[in-house]
């Protein structure tokens, strides 16, 4: 259970302990190891509220997004939404939950049907949840494309027609269609230009309001994360090594991992002078990780029982937690 909670209600979804490893094998079929890709990782997200996930490639995050919506089933822990484990769930209830919570792909152009005009591939969702007519499927797909920016005539357009950003829009309005209560954005907007991200972001925020959604937001763009989050976690290596509020985040970062990612954000005035962090080595493999604290092969600040033991996660303040023994 994540140690900092944002206040007081019961969270929406609260990831416990969440492990997902991929086996290796050799020619002949044996396993010879595991690839350790999200690694005991646990944080809550609240009704409403946006929590950013942010970590360079490679670090899990994306594989937690889709473990978290069960595209790919855990090697343990736990994933409590609204009082029940979505990993002990089947059948009916598994085709229940999934319309509470839905996800926006990183590759709007893949995750569509290209044989598929753009009102159909909206009204399956409807039809695999049994959800109206066929009239009442309509009405409800034209509503959803003008709320998302859209024209009726677009409905019988096909997904090569439309830009990048348009096609992140649609794949916004398929997860809408069902009225889930927590969506899951893979680097939405990491594949767009940047006044197209802006566009996205701030529709983001806006539909976010309308039907009081909650985001699980995945990016390795930290001006992003800090536009669009209330909370961030930070990964490394399969493992949150820190959590906090985003302003509190931003202006006091306590990880050195963190503090080496932030020191990499450009700044757009260049009379501002900053310190520019820079992290020495490699990425270790997730299918040998580091004894001990797993970042301590390139902190600058490693001790000798930041080789020996792992860092537990610790409240420094209400609000701000980190895994690292200088705390």
């Amino acid at each position: 259970m994540s140690v900092l909670a944002a206040n007081k209600e019961i969270p929406l979804l609260q990831v416990k302990n969440l492990k997902k490893f991929f086996p290796v094998t050799n020619s002949l079929g044996r396993v010879t190891g595991q690839v350790k890709a999200v690694n005991n990782v646990s944080f809550e997200i609240n009704a409403g509220e946006t929590y950013g996930l942010v970590g360079e490639s490679g670090c899990g995050k994306s594989t937690t997004g889709r473990t978290v919506m069960r595209l790919l089933e855990p090697t343990s822990g736990e994933g409590i939404y609204q009082g029940k484990d979505l990993y002990s769930l089947k059948g009916k209830e598994l085709h229940s939950m999934r319309k509470d919570l839905q996800m926006v792909f990183q590759d709007p152009y893949s995750s569509l049907n290209p044989r598929k005009r753009i009102g159909h591939i909206l009204e399956e969702t409807l039809k695999i949840h049994r959800i109206g007519d066929k009239k009442e499927r309509m009405e409800r797909v034209m509503d959803m494309l003008h709320r998302v920016g859209f024209q009726s005539e677009q409905y019988y357009r096909y997904p090569h027609e439309f830009s990048g950003g348009q096609r992140q829009r649609i794949g916004l309005a398929r997860a809408l269609m069902v009225n889930p209560k927590l969506i899951i954005c893979d680097e939405p907007v990491s594949a767009l230009d940047v006044s197209i991200q802006s566009q996205v972001l701030n529709l983001l925020e806006e539909i976010q309001d309308e039907f009081h959604l909650a985001y699980l937001f995945i990016s390795h763009d930290l001006s992003v994360v800090r536009h669009i989050s209330d909370r961030i976690g930070v990964m490394y290596l399969g493992q949150l090594v820190e959590e906090a509020l985003t302003d509190e985040l931003y202006a006091n970062p306590l990880h050195p991992y963190t503090k080496a990612l932030l020191s990499a954000v450009p700044v757009p005035n260049p009379a501002v002078k900053r310190e520019r962090i820079t992290l020495r080595g490699e990425v270790p493999s997730p299918l040998n990780p580091p004894s001990g604290c797993v970042f301590h092969t390139r902190c600058p600040h490693a001790t000798e029982i930041c080789k020996r033991e792992v860092p537990v996660k610790k409240l420094v303040t209400t609000d701000h937690a980190v895994a690292c023994h200088l705390f």
